[in-house]
């Protein structure tokens, strides 16, 4: 992998003679205190500002401020008008823009498109303050109020909708954000090495629209530069003669395809998929320097979900820095050209920027108005980033990258003491240390080579790699460490647990156990069956058993009562009702009720969302004629599979009742330990409902008599599947009582 250029080796603007503000302004006055006249950089967010690392607006800000550069922030504006895009008045480089930490639309609406009544990131967690599509309408006023300042779009909103993408909430695919958004530049993934060398580029005088060479960018191109070379990648299934083209789907990781891509002839060659290549230069690193995959049109994969499935593919293909190459995608007659993602930052620059001058602490212009998301994560520390697990539900690998980018020890050790020392409210408590995931810190793969040359999209699936160190040693000494500092009396981890990780170093298990964990521990299975867990790449359930017992024995051995929580997706794609008819049973057999429940929600570029999109798994070769995925896309389907999950809640019980019917399961339907609901039903006023609908015909009797079971009559409940039916007497207590002659008994308890 190649070299970057270190952050802090950047010449310094001549602003930085102003030093370090207290807060990045976010209005006029606060600029006059600061004397400054203009800001250089302005950066609109969809988010209050918290001047905290774990804030996207605050980590590019100060490093902006660190890079000398006058850096104001305009914090959730109204979007309705372009006035409150001109308040600290016209920047002088550009204006960055960003929807906040969070997708505005799934910051907006759960799972199933419901509005949801609060904010996390906005001051007494009010919701509405930011629109939908939120670096889409900031863009665009940005452009109103100054239409010749250079708009730069980043953030995760931007970064998963930087090529044309399905949109759940329409149904529908999108263009790249860029051709609605009228931004100059998108910048994707973890954006400081570019956000740094666009700033240090347009001071000098550069033009915005010459920057077409900084890794993790995307910009809007007409054609194809002549020094580059062009694989065709638009088709798929091609009939007849197949063009000489390198085949995007060799995996440069398995030895015989390197051997395949750096054949020196000019014929083609046969790969195991049958797929035809054939090396055209006899450089392959080289080319790859000047190669760019074109992928199907917008147009295409707008009406052609088969080649959606494939492009998905192919992009995240693409995603290793080591040997990513371009892609570009045609939308009308424009092009969305995307460069390699960035070049991880080393331990060194992880520091550098979570050193910054940060408060700690949100704006002092909201007063005593909490924001929910820092009272959170106010006494967390973020020690990597990263992850490699590869979860097709998820989009830390499609934003952050796949390879883990750690703190120093002596890094995180400083935070936790400027939190001891510095946040209001801090009572020795550190709630997290912690990331995407909770143990990946420092681990890698054991040879730079290969992880530059691995196109896998998991190190974890279908088993951990061989060249994967697992060792967790350099986790436990922070844990040792951080827990050793005078005036912190706990650390806890809430970051989510890689157990199929964990379960390689006992040692850390036991560490955990022991000193970290505050009674419960959520770690997420997912799932129990093998079906959805193909599709999610994750490990299956007896890893989790591993790992429990592991827990279960640490926690006893340290004189603890500890309980695990684990979390568990409905409805994703490769789920079957069965599959959540035996998850509901697992539930049930190992006592677990969960209060809430997840169900797959699909996030723009995710593996999963393209499952959802096209009934195709592009963890395969995709083709019009390979296995399809089963989707669960209907209301009622989505609601069935959280039903199954809150088996115990007796509002579900009338569903489920039904679906195990149809699914030839009555047998679950009872009282009995091995049945998953029961037969009869609570009711409103304090009696209880059969399984039977009200009103509803018993088999056998005829049309217009006395239901057998419509309220509480004091007698025992029966299997709705007559397996144990009423006695000649019982029911004659029941139509007695239905008549109104017998006044009810006391009520039997549910069975728990």
């Amino acid at each position: 992998m190649q070299a970057a250029k270190p952050l802090f080796d950047y010449p310094k603007y001549w602003a930085e003679c102003f030093g370090p503000a207290p807060f990045l302004p976010m209005s006029r006055e606060e600029m006059d205190q600061l004397g400054w006249d203009s800001c250089d950089i302005i950066i609109v967010t969809g988010d209050a500002y918290v001047d905290h690392p774990s804030f996207g607006m605050a980590i590019i800000g100060r490093l902006l401020e660190a890079q000398g550069f006058r850096v104001g922030i305009i914090a959730q504006p109204d979007w309705r008008s372009k006035d409150d895009f001109m308040k600290l008045g016209e920047p002088n480089l550009f204006f960055g823009v960003a929807a906040g930490n969070m997708d505005s639309m799934i910051n907006r609406y759960t799972a199933d498109k419901k509005i949801r009544s609060d904010d996390a990131y906005t001051p007494g967690g009010e919701a509405g303050k930011r629109p939908d599509r939120a670096s889409l309408v900031y863009s665009q006023r940005c452009k109103e109020a100054y239409s010749h300042v250079p708009v730069v779009l980043g953030g995760i909103e931007a970064s998963l909708r930087r090529i044309a993408h399905y949109d759940y909430w329409q149904d529908k695919v999108r263009r790249s954000i860029l051709m609605d958004a009228t931004a100059d530049i998108l910048l994707y993934g973890n954006a400081e090495r570019a956000v740094v060398e666009i700033a240090q580029r347009l001071s000098r005088g550069e033009s915005i629209g010459t920057i077409t060479d900084i890794r993790g960018t995307a910009f809007i191109r007409r054609d194809t530069p002549e020094d580059w070379f062009e694989i065709d990648s638009t088709r798929i299934d091609r009939p007849g003669k197949i063009d000489k083209i390198i085949n995007p789907y060799v995996n440069t990781q398995d030895t015989a395809a390197c051997a395949i891509e750096q054949e020196k002839g000019t014929g083609p060659v046969d790969d195991p998929n049958e797929a035809k290549v054939v090396q055209l230069l006899p450089h392959p690193k080289l080319e790859r320097d000047k190669t760019v995959i074109r992928l199907p049109s917008f147009e295409k994969v707008r009406n052609d979900a088969v080649l959606y499935a494939h492009a998905n593919r192919v992009l995240h293909l693409e995603t290793n820095p080591g040997n990513a190459r371009a892609l570009v995608q045609k939308h009308g007659d424009m092009d969305i050209w995307l460069n390699p993602p960035p070049i991880p930052m080393t331990t060194e620059e992880m520091d550098y920027v979570f050193g910054l001058p940060y408060a700690r602490v949100p704006h002092p212009a909201y007063g005593k108005a909490k924001v929910p998301a820092y009272e959170m994560i106010r006494f967390s520390v973020n020690i990597m980033r990263g992850c490699f697990g590869g979860c097709t539900f998820c989009s830390i690998t499609e934003h952050e990258g796949r390879i883990i980018q750690s703190r120093s020890e002596d890094s995180i050790i400083r935070e936790i003491e400027e939190i001891r020392d510095k946040v209001p409210g801090f009572t020795g408590v550190i709630s997290d240390l912690g990331g995407p995931t909770a143990n990946m810190y420092r681990i890698a793969c054991k040879s730079r080579e290969i992880e530059s040359a691995c196109r896998k999209p998991s190190c974890v699936y279908p088993g951990i790699c061989d060249n994967l160190d697992t060792d967790h040693s350099a986790l436990i000494q922070l844990y040792r460490s951080a827990r050793a500092l005078p005036g912190v009396k706990k650390i806890l981890i809430a970051s989510g647990l890689r157990y199929d990780l964990a379960v390689e170093s006992p040692e850390y298990v036991r560490e955990l156990v022991t000193h970290h964990v505050g009674g419960y521990l959520k770690i997420a299975p997912e799932h129990t069956e093998e079906g959805p867990l193909t599709k999610m790449m994750k490990p299956g359930i007896g890893t989790y058993d591993r790992f429990k017992q592991m827990f279960e024995k640490f926690s006893k051995e340290a004189g603890k009562e500890q309980y695990l929580i684990p979390y568990f997706i409905a409805a994703h794609p490769g789920t079957t009702d069965e599959d959540m008819m035996n998850l509901a049973l697992w539930l049930k057999r190992n006592g677990f009720r969960a209060d809430q429940v997840q169900a797959f929600y699909p996030s723009p570029m995710a593996t999963a969302t393209a499952m959802y999109h096209s009934g195709k798994n592009p963890l395969r070769k995709v083709t019009y004629k390979s296995d399809g995925v089963n989707i669960v896309k209907s209301d009622r389907q989505r609601r069935l599979h959280k039903a199954f999950l809150r088996y115990h809640d007796p509002n579900n019980w009338p569903m489920l009742r039904e679906a195990l019917k149809d699914m030839g399961r009555a047998d679950l339907i009872g009282n009995g330990k091995h049945q998953l609901i029961p037969a009869f039903q609570p009711a409103v006023d304090g009696g209880y409902q059969s399984a039977r609908r009200k009103n509803s015909t018993p088999a056998g009797s005829k049309k217009g008599s006395t239901p057998l079971l419509t309220q509480h009559t004091g007698l025992p409940p029966r299997a709705s599947d007559g397996s144990k039916p009423w006695t000649k007497n019982e029911q004659g207590k029941a139509a007695a009582f239905a008549k109104g002659k017998k006044k009810p008994g006391k009520r039997p308890q549910a069975p728990r």
